[in-house]
């Protein structure tokens, strides 16, 4: 397994900081959000690649924290689940028709929605629910 490096892993502070965004923009404005899972096999050489992708992609207000190499979460601000199971789908096929050499790319995907006037999530409570079970894309 590879070590990981400032340019595969953030700092853990910096995951606490995309929860409290994420809960804040939906008490203030009153909108959903959603936190996605996103875990590939070590191997996958292409991930990493699709993960600087989604980077380049998303909005201003959304987020990426990377965990590793192979584990991310991605915060998408203003979307029920169903369209931020959409937004994944649509990014994933702009990068593969982007970069056809990827079109293999896989990865298992978990999300959880955040709602307004919830309490604030807690990284304890979240991060099972974005990495334990798995569909493959």
């Amino acid at each position: 397994m590879a070590a990981t490096s400032p340019t595969t892993s953030d700092d853990p502070r910096k995951l606490r900081a995309l929860f409290a965004r994420a809960s804040a923009l939906a008490g203030a404005h009153d909108v959903p959000s959603v936190m996605a899972g996103l875990t590939a096999d070590p191997s996958d050489r292409c991930f990493v690649d699709f993960v600087d992708f989604l980077e380049s992609a998303l909005r201003v207000e959304d987020g990426i924290f990377r965990m590793t190499r192979d584990r991310v979460v991605l915060h998408l601000a203003d979307v029920e689940l169903k369209q931020a199971t959409e937004v994944v789908e649509r990014l994933l096929g702009r990068f593969q028709d982007e970069f056809p050499q990827f079109t293999e790319t896989k990865f298992q995907s978990r999300y959880a929605q955040i709602r307004p006037g919830e309490e604030e999530p807690t990284v304890k409570e979240i991060l099972p629910t974005l990495f334990v079970a798995k569909s493959v894309h």
